[in-house]
């Protein structure tokens, strides 16, 4: 989850400063730019100014002859152009120049010049001019009139390059997008922090849920933390946790009770059955058949029984040579096998794990009698331990008909047998009880199929000790 919404968080957060930045760099430029026309209004109006005096003279040939303020107008502009290397003129009406520099610069019959010479000629001041970006080279063009009498005579032009505006600009956008980077780093941590506490609380209900699931029933979620909403949800779920331990909790106690009740009038009943045998000739059927069911109940309860006291009893965890156990238990059953006329060989080197070294044994036991129950005379049951990463793995191979894969996902239950081995002896109770024993030791129960033919059982327990749970842990779970 949190990599779905950390990216969602994040991309709004860009958004949001991309969409502050942008205005915020144009609004910069445009200030900038601002700035320097407002320069150059400031000194076209100086220079018009000095130009409104200016008269032309002639001399005694009826020559064009500058008179003093014309030489101090010039002698201006020549300075201005040398200090700020911005060229400027004056020009009449009919474009010819009054003053200029340098001398070359003139109003040409179009261009941006032009455009503001002719703005300034008849409306008396000229707009200001097109945005120039740090990318572009353009030029800025500022014109004022020249006015006497009411009249323009003349139109004061200044053409200024862009080089330092520009500069500056970039300047500024460059603190803009460092101040971005850095409101993004917060915004990032930000989005972190955030999504931590959104969803710590919900991969502590995750995980408090995968330890119910596996049989850990003892497990809470403390409801702190987080948003309302969540804490609200961890305390519902910590009460349909306690009203499902307590339905459980009364099922358990009902089997255990039941079994236990019914288990003294049945071996009564079959005390009298075979008192009645007695009476009977040798070889009765029907009494036969009886004490065959009756025997057959009693594993029954006997199963019942040791299934709600394996779902019950709490688990002795010790750090246990597993190798060593498995070994044990295949020399117990290897007269069992021999009898059969199967072969039962381990390979079961040294390898630790974290186990209750009873409730392992009894697991064992029942996957072992499952195999033998089912191999035939002749084949061989496999039984091997190894390491494999952070658990300990026992292996339990048969040669038996195996099972089909739509089976392999109901074998376990209580009470399911495969219909095709109705006719073997058992109550269907024996690997039930041997998964809730490795649930509560922490260590799970597999099944698949072993080539050419049989099933493979795989018995895991964690090769680490457990963490212990306590109330207010930093994982946010409960021990009730």
């Amino acid at each position: 989850m949190r990599a779905r919404l950390l990216p969602l968080l994040i991309v709004l957060m860009a958004g949001v400063l991309l969409a502050l930045g942008f205005p915020l760099a144009a609004s910069l430029a445009a200030a900038q730019q601002q700035k320097v026309v407002v320069d150059r209004i400031d000194d076209t109006a100086r220079f018009a100014s000095l130009a409104q005096y200016v008269t032309v003279r002639a001399d005694a040939s009826g020559a064009r002859k500058a008179g003093e303020r014309e030489e101090t107008l010039q002698s201006e502009l020549t300075r201005y152009q040398d200090v700020y290397g911005i060229r400027a003129g004056v020009f009449y009406r009919d474009r010819t120049p009054m003053a200029h520099a340098p001398g070359n610069f003139s109003v040409p019959r179009s261009g941006p010049v032009r455009d503001a010479f002719d703005e300034a000629l008849y409306s008396r001041g000229s707009h200001d001019p097109a945005q120039v970006w740090p990318w572009q080279r353009g030029r800025l063009v500022v014109a004022s009139s020249v006015v006497r009498d009411g009249d323009v005579v003349a139109v004061v032009v200044t053409d200024s390059p862009t080089g330092a505006m520009r500069a500056k600009t970039l300047r500024g956008w460059l603190v803009i997008a460092a101040g971005e980077a850095a409101a993004m780093l917060l915004a990032v941590g930000a989005a972190l922090r955030l999504t931590r506490w959104i969803l710590r609380p919900v991969g502590v209900l995750d995980a408090t849920t995968h330890d119910i699931a596996t049989g850990r029933l003892k497990s809470r979620v403390a409801a702190a933390g987080g948003p309302p909403e969540l804490r609200r949800l961890a305390r519902s779920f910590n009460e349909m946790v306690d009203h499902v331990e307590e339905v459980l909790e009364q099922q358990r106690a009902f089997v255990a009770d039941a079994s236990h009740q019914l288990r003294n009038p049945l071996s009564a009943l079959l005390l009298r059955i075979d008192v009645l045998a007695l009476e009977l000739p040798e070889g009765n059927e029907e009494i036969a058949s009886v004490r065959t069911e009756g025997k057959r109940l009693a594993s029954v309860l006997d199963g019942l029984l040791d299934l709600a006291l394996a779902e019950h009893a709490a688990a002795d965890l010790q750090l246990t040579d597993i190798g060593e156990l498995a070994a044990e238990r295949a020399d117990a059953w290897r007269p069992t096998a021999e009898g059969k006329g199967v072969r039962l060989v381990a390979r079961c080197p040294a390898a630790t794990g974290w186990a209750d070294p009873v409730s392992l044994s009894s697991a064992l036991d029942a996957v072992i009698d499952n195999a033998l129950k089912f191999t035939p005379e002749g084949e061989e049951v496999l039984v091997k331990v190894s390491a494999n990463g952070a658990t300990t793995v026992i292996e339990v191979a048969d040669r038996g008909p195996g099972l089909r894969e739509d089976e392999l996902a109901r074998i376990g239950r209580r009470f399911w047998r495969s219909p095709h081995h109705q006719n073997v002896k058992g109550s269907g109770l024996g690997l039930s009880i041997c998964r809730a024993l490795l649930a509560a030791s922490g260590g799970s129960l597999t099944f698949a199929p072993h080539e050419p033919h049989g099933l493979k059982v795989t018995l895991r327990v964690p090769r680490t000790a457990p963490l212990p749970r306590a109330r207010g842990s930093a994982q946010g779970l409960t021990e009730r």
